[in-house]
Order: structure tokens, then C-alpha cells, then sequence
């Protein structure tokens, strides 16, 4: 199943979310057809919104969705919240990661699902979304808050993805309450067979519908494609399983 064709004439704007901690900057990409769509909120990686982010929630908004991308560091700044080079090559990961993991680190729990309660509120409101549940998918450390997400808010959430991130980083007792159908794609040098096995036995024993792979070959960071670390097939092959778990979780109010 490939992203549809003319997804790059699909729209984008900023927009403000409110927060109990300001206000968030926030891509949307949604058809521009009149029609309501179902939401998606997108978490992305730690490097943030930038023009893959931004390609990709084009990519998934031409399938039908409104697709929500939040600054996840706003407090810190308006995305881009650190200067980026064009490409993210290992010559220069220490150096964005120096400044990067205080902005990660200062990211807690608490604020995380803050920013979730504000994100999905926003989401639902919006008039372009459809009524009923909702997705939410996350790539690396969005990954993580994606799980998060579907944990506190297990009546909303119908779907939830994570690709190459700490989903597991909560413990069992972070699978608590998700509902969701969950969908989870492993970096190989992030997860060996026994941890994954581990893993999918956690989310057996916590009730959690899901499907979780490790992609061969594949390093952390592989749908990124301004990073060292992009894999064109892994990529593809997460929008194989991305899309049909929206499809099947996802319908029109």
C-alpha cells in the first residue's frame, strides 16, 4: 500500500494549541475538500517538526486524515526549537543531542500527559475532524508519548503506533488501560528477539490487543529520511502496518 499520489498538494498550516502551560505550536496537514475527517495526533521524534515531519503528515493526511503534529518542546521555543542541518549525519548527532536531551529530559511524565489532554481536546474540536475516536501514532521518543496518550485516555484512543521508540521504557505498569489497538515496529539494533518476546509477553499478560515486529536490519530512527539511520523498504513497510490499523480502527462520526 503506498502513500497516495498527490499527497505533496495536500495543505499544511501552523496553529496554536492552548495548554495549561502556554500555548503549542502545531502542524496540521488535512484534505482540503470540505469533508470531516478522522484525527490523527502525530508525535514526532526529539529532532521535532521539520520538512520530513512534515512530509510524512502530508503523506498520511492524503489517506484521509487530519493529522495533528505538535512542537512537543514548545516551552523551550517555537519549532524549529534547535537550528538543524538539512541532513542529520552522524558528524553532527552529538552535538544536536547535547542540546537536545535537556529539552528530553526536562520533558516529564507530568507535562506529557498535560500536553495530551490539551493536544486531543484541540484535535477533537477541530471543525475539519470527524466525531468518535481517535489515532495516535509517534516515532522515537513520540513512540513513547503515543503510548502514554492511549494509557490516560483509553475511551478515545481506538489506535495507537509506535516506530522505533522506548515504548516499553514505563513498564508494565504503563500498558495499564490502553484499549487501543496497538501497533508496535522495532529497530533491530533497538530490540533483540528475547526482548521483544519479553515485551510481547507484558502486553499479553496486560490485556493489550497489538501487534508488535522487529524490522531486520533496520537502526533506530529508520523512517527518517534526513538521517543516517533511513531505511526506504522499513519505511514503506510502516505505512503498510499504519495504514490498515487506522483503516480498521477509524470511521466516520
Amino acid at each position: 500500500m503506498n502513500p497516495k499520489e498527490g499527497s505533496s498538494a495536500i495543505p499544511t498550516t501552523m496553529l496554536q494549541i492552548p495548554t495549561t502551560d502556554g500555548q503549542a505550536d502545531a502542524l496540521a496537514a488535512f484534505p482540503d475538500d470540505g469533508e470531516r475527517h478522522p484525527g490523527v495526533l502525530m508525535y514526532a521524534d526529539g529532532f521535532g517538526i521539520r520538512p520530513v515531519l512534515t512530509e510524512m503528515a502530508r503523506e498520511l493526511a492524503g489517506h484521509g486524515y487530519y493529522v495533528l503534529v505538535p512542537n512537543l518542546f514548545y516551552r523551550h521555543g517555537p519549532a524549529p526549537v534547535i537550528e538543524l542541518p538539512e541532513h542529520i549525519g552522524e558528524e553532527v548527532r552529538p552535538a544536536v543531542f547535547a542540546r537536545l536531551m535537556p529539552l528530553i529530559e526536562a520533558h516529564t511524565t507530568e507535562r506529557v500527559l498535560r500536553d495530551a489532554d490539551a493536544y486531543l481536546r484541540f484535535l477533537t474540536t477541530r471543525p475539519e475532524v470527524s466525531t468518535g475516536p481517535v489515532a495516535v501514532t509517534g516515532y522515537c521518543i513520540g513512540g513513547l508519548l503515543a503510548m502514554r496518550t492511549a494509557a490516560a485516555h483509553p475511551g478515545q484512543v481506538a489506535a495507537v503506533a509506535g516506530f522505533h521508540g522506548p515504548v516499553a521504557a514505563d513498564g508494565p505498569d504503563g500498558l495499564a488501560g490502553i484499549t487501543a489497538q496497538v501497533y508496535l515496529g522495532h529497530a533491530a539494533s533497538d530490540m533483540t528477539p528475547e526482548a521483544l518476546g519479553e515485551l510481547n509477553q507484558t502486553l499479553d499478560a496486560a490485556g493489550v490487543d497489538h501487534t508488535s515486529e522487529i524490522y531486520p536490519g533496520t537502526v533506530h530512527g529508520f523512517t527518517m529520511a534526513d538521517t543516517d539511520a533511513f531505511d526506504p523498504a522499513a519505511r514503506q513497510l510502516h505505512w503498510e502496518r499504519l495504514l490498515p490499523l487506522l483503516g480498521r480502527t477509524l470511521t466516520d462520526g
